[in-house]
Order: C-alpha cells, then sequence, then structure tokens
C-alpha cells in the first residue's frame, strides 16, 4: 500500500479492530437520485490497474504502458486528506497518459469517520456530515473537471476504515456518503466508493436504505487474488454488470521497463474517467 492513506502496519492495525466490532447497465441502474435527464454512456475497464500515492512521471507511465500488465491507474484528485503532493498530476498529462491507452480512475480523499483512530485534517461528524458531504463533492468535481476528467465520469469517494458497530459514528458516515453522491449525480459525475470489505465498505455493501448510496464499489480485501467474483464478500447480485473493483494487494515493489514503482495492485471492472 502506498503511503497515500496510512503505513501498512497501521492499516492492519485498525482493519482488525473495526472488522472485530462496455456500457454498464448495472452501475448506472444502481445509482439513485440522478439529478441529470441524459448521461454520458459509461466507460467501462475491465483488467489490471494500480494505484499509488503519487501519480508516476510521464516517462513511467510510458514504459509501463508498453510492458501491458497493467491498463488502469487510480489518481488521487483530491481532498483534504490526500497525503502526497502531485507535481505530475496536471491536464496535460491526463490527457497524454490517456493518449497511451491508460484508463484513469478518479479517487478523492474525502472527510474521514468521527470515530476512526487517526489525526485526518478533515474529520465529518453528525452535525456537519451533509454540508461537508456536499461542499467535498462540488471541490471533487471542480477538480475532476480542472483535469480533463468529463462529465459522465466516476469519483471513488475515499473512506478508511472504522468501527462500523458504532452506530452514532456508521450514521454520520452514511449520511456524509448519501450527500457526497448527491452532489456529485447532480453534477453528473458518477458515484464509486473504496473501504474496507471489514469496515467502510461493508458499511455501504449492508446498508438497509439504498438511497444515494454509491453505484460502483471498490473493495479492499488484500488475499492476493486477483478477481471482482469469486472472493465477492457481499450479496451476489449487488454491484454486478461492470460495478466491481478489488484492491487485493499493497506495497508490491515492481520494475517495468526500467521505471520501479511500489503500488498497490487492483482487479478492475467498472467504470473509468470519460477524458477524450
Amino acid at each position: 500500500m502506498a503511503e497515500h492513506r496510512q503505513s501498512k502496519k497501521r492499516r492492519y492495525i485498525t482493519w482488525a479492530v473495526a472488522g472485530a466490532a462496455v456500457v454498464a447497465g448495472g452501475g448506472i441502474a444502481a445509482q439513485t437520485s440522478m439529478a441529470a435527464t441524459s448521461w454520458p454512456a459509461q466507460k467501462t475497464f475491465t483488467g489490471r490497474a494500480f494505484d499509488t500515492c503519487t501519480a508516476p512521471s510521464l516517462s513511467a507511465m510510458k514504459a509501463w504502458r508498453a510492458d501491458g500488465y497493467y491498463g488502469g491507474a487510480a489518481v488521487y484528485i483530491g481532498g483534504r486528506n490526500r497525503g502526497c503532493a502531485q507535481p505530475n498530476l496536471t491536464a496535460s498529462w491526463v490527457k497524454s497518459v490517456s493518449s497511451l491507452g491508460w484508463k484513469l480512475i478518479p479517487l478523492y480523499v474525502g472527510a474521514q469517520p468521527p470515530c476512526q483512530k487517526s489525526s485526518s485534517p478533515e474529520k465529518l461528524t453528525a452535525a456537519t456530515a451533509a454540508s461537508l458531504g456536499s461542499s467535498d463533492a462540488k471541490d471533487a468535481v471542480a477538480k475532476a473537471s480542472a483535469l480533463g476528467m468529463k462529465a459522465g465520469s466516476p469519483v471513488y469517494l475515499d473512506m478508511e476504515p472504522y468501527a462500523v458497530t458504532d452506530k452514532a459514528c456508521n450514521d454520520a458516515v452514511l449520511a456524509y456518503v448519501r450527500a457526497f453522491d448527491k452532489q456529485l449525480r447532480a453534477k453528473t459525475y458518477r458515484a464509486g466508493f473504496y473501504g474496507f470489505t471489514s469496515s467502510s465498505a461493508k458499511a455501504v455493501a449492508t446498508a438497509g436504505n439504498r438511497t444515494d448510496l454509491p453505484g460502483n464499489l471498490w473493495y479492499a480485501l488484500w488475499d492476493k487474488k486477483d478477481t471482482t467474483t469469486t472472493d465477492w464478500p457481499f450479496g451476489r447480485t449487488q454491484y454486478t454488470d461492470h460495478s466491481r473493483a478489488h484492491q487485493y494487494q499493497v506495497n508490491s515493489k515492481e520494475t517495468r521497463r526500467g521505471y520501479t514503482l511500489t503500488v498497490d495492485r487492483d482487479a478492475w471492472d467498472a467504470p473509468v474517467a470519460i477524458t477524450g
């Protein structure tokens, strides 16, 4: 796992504590409260992807694309809790790597849960969840648009592990997520979510009220299995038809065509940014 969120050791500890307590019709159908009457066709990628803290240099992206192992790359477009500077991540970079064939995955590190054991710069509360969700989504859309990621693109909201058994905390998180997603859709951006199968992803996948929840789920389950199906931990009819992604390995140091990066590995079968 890259340094963008927490150290690998810390995330495993937090995860353990939390746990104890193609145009895809399915992805579109799962989006509730869609304000727009006409949506751009969804751009879907199915294959291997990676995420890393800082967007790599253009030369590294050229080399890794020529290698052919990965086809998708997640980039941290914003959020007050984003952990790394992004000197390479510009509209010109997005245009260039897209022309190489990369499929880009916009990731936004928004406010984190009030019960989370971390010192995040931005944390939500029950009182601020809705307003923060809305304002953060507006910022996410502005950041995506400035990078050349057009309307119809997804934005994946990053929510780190927390104690989902803390009802007040969990309710606040879901209020934030709903407000974030509702505002995304009002701006004609698709809602995605990154979280852990033992906590944040579980909260979204198992919520009884589905209103304004994300239509695409990127789940962290570090079992080293390159799949979005055989280890899917939730209901088998959930997030079907190109609406799933799986972060299956972290802190993988890899050298491809002379360029070394430390990345998290992802199996991808979900929407990606529209950049053309």
